[in-house]
């Protein structure tokens, strides 16, 4: 089998008979169990994964199966899957066990998904590298001496390194998008309610979207099918009917509008990164695409709203790890107060450390008013921002980061660098707005680069069939 099978082959193999899941399953164990120096699993399923193949394999032979029979996965480590642990890469969480599935691990089930394992990731979602885990960083697969990107970088690492046909990750500021970038495959974050966040362990509640990781942009609109809808757990998601992605594959985006914002040129921006940008212009044009020049004038605000905002919403999110009712208690404590201030000491690690103070500071009363009140009036100019632009366009094209993964511990030391390579990512989130990520072209170094498209709310069509018009430009072997 080889390493970037999609799932759209191993279904021709099994609808003709020529493997079994059980065989598919055992090859992806066989590939983590070989690949184990990327950490990018903390937990491999390996027993319930096999009689998971065993049953779907059953079905097969019935006529009974789901839309995702054989499709090998694998889950975050922040979402919750019954019985099984979920510690979020903290060591805050690291002996806890999720008492239920989320609503997307269901649905996964449901449609004959074999989920593979759990996957490391920075510290409750806290990252743009997968450094801050504490179990240990992820290897970039392309290059081992380079960050993955994050916060999803496990999930990102096990689909470019052949361990899963797709993974699910979550995306609060450009957590999916751009370890799909740094890794070469395709990411993809829903419009903010189009997927049940239930059973997901809350780092921002207003950013925070699940989307799949995939090998290409059909089988992520196969995956998004299955996970989207309202969900009565879940008071954000929408009550929307879902459409069928794969149907909105035509390939056809003749007269579709794309707009690239002038502001997507801006400084720090590879010069390579700059060439597939403008190459993506050329191939959406011959397409058939009519390209145009939009503006986004509060973009300069994306980075300080998005950290304003996320981190007082981070703030209020972990104030419920203290020691008292789940998770990490620090042992010797003598009173209530040294139990809260040790358990969370010891408990987080420096990116959470830093995030919490940062939140809780933009929310105290001296400052709630100057940095959080304002933040939030910026965030819906920024929202307006893309009204307007959708008033013009139907999706708007931009580099998903400015540089090609960067090495470990590069930007380590200066957090502000770490926070710039999510600036073109976070004003998806900012608005709600879904948006996708595909790989195209690489750097001198043959690393790869990653396109973003970004579309109107709830028009995830759209948005799949300008990105696989590029991704068939740069890889005709996902021409189908």
């Amino acid at each position: 089998m080889k390493k970037h099978t999609t799932f759209e082959e191993t279904r021709t193999a099994l609808q003709q008979g020529n493997t079994t899941c059980a065989a598919v399953t055992e090859h992806y164990l066989e590939t983590i169990a070989k690949e184990q120096q990327i950490n990018a699993f903390l937990d491999v399923f390996r027993e319930d994964a096999r009689a998971q193949a065993r049953v779907v394999d059953r079905k097969i032979e019935e006529g009974t199966a789901g839309v995702l029979a054989g499709m090998v996965m694998a889950v975050k480590d922040v979402l919750c899957m019954k019985n099984r642990r979920v510690t979020c890469g903290s060591k805050i969480l690291e002996s806890f066990v999720a008492l239920y599935d989320a609503t997307v691990v269901e649905a996964l089930r449901r449609e004959d998904a074999v989920l593979i394992g759990k996957t490391n990731m920075d510290e409750f979602a806290m990252g743009s590298s997968t450094e801050n885990s504490a179990f240990g960083p992820v290897l970039n697969p392309v290059d081992q001496s380079r960050v993955p990107g994050g916060s999803s970088g496990g999930s990102g690492a096990a689909v470019a390194a052949g361990m899963s046909h797709a993974a699910l990750g979550t995306d609060t500021g450009g957590s999916i998008r751009q370890p799909a970038s740094f890794c070469g495959i395709v990411g993809l974050k829903p419009t903010y309610g189009r997927v049940s966040r239930y059973g997901l362990v809350a780092l921002s509640s207003s950013f925070d979207q699940i989307g799949p990781f995939a090998n290409c942009v059909r089988d992520a609109a196969r995956v998004l099918g299955v996970i989207a809808g309202h969900d009565p757990l879940d008071s954000t998601s929408a009550d929307l009917p879902v459409p069928d992605y794969l149907a909105a594959l035509t390939g056809d985006i003749r007269g579709m509008r794309i707009g690239v914002p002038s502001e997507a040129f801006g400084e720090g921006l590879q010069q390579e990164v700059r060439e597939s940008l403008e190459r993506a212009m050329e191939i959406l044009r011959t397409a058939g695409a009519e390209i145009r020049t939009i503006t986004l004038p509060h973009s300069r605000y994306n980075i300080s709203t998005y950290y304003i905002l996320m981190t007082a919403e981070a703030s209020s999110n972990l104030a419920r790890y203290d020691g008292a009712r789940y998770g990490y208690r620090a042992p010797d404590i003598t009173d209530l107060t040294s139990m809260y201030v040790e358990s969370r000491s010891r408990g987080f690690g420096a990116e959470a450390k830093r995030r919490i103070m940062l939140g809780t500071y933009v929310l105290s009363a001296g400052y709630y008013d100057a940095y959080y009140r304002k933040a939030q009036k910026v965030r819906r100019l920024i929202q307006k921002d893309f009204l307007n632009a959708f008033t013009q366009v139907e999706c708007i094209l931009t580099p998903t980061s400015p540089t090609t993964a960067f090495t470990f511990g590069e930007k380590a030391d200066d957090p502000l660098q770490m926070y710039l390579s999510d600036i073109y990512t976070v004003s998806a989130n900012l608005a709600g707005v879904p948006a996708i990520s595909v790989p195209f072209g690489s750097d001198n170094r043959g690393l790869p680069i990653g396109i973003q498209l970004i579309g109107k709310q709830f028009d995830e069509d759209a948005l799949l069939r300008a990105a696989e018009v590029l991704e068939k430009a740069e890889n005709p072997i996902h021409s189908h």
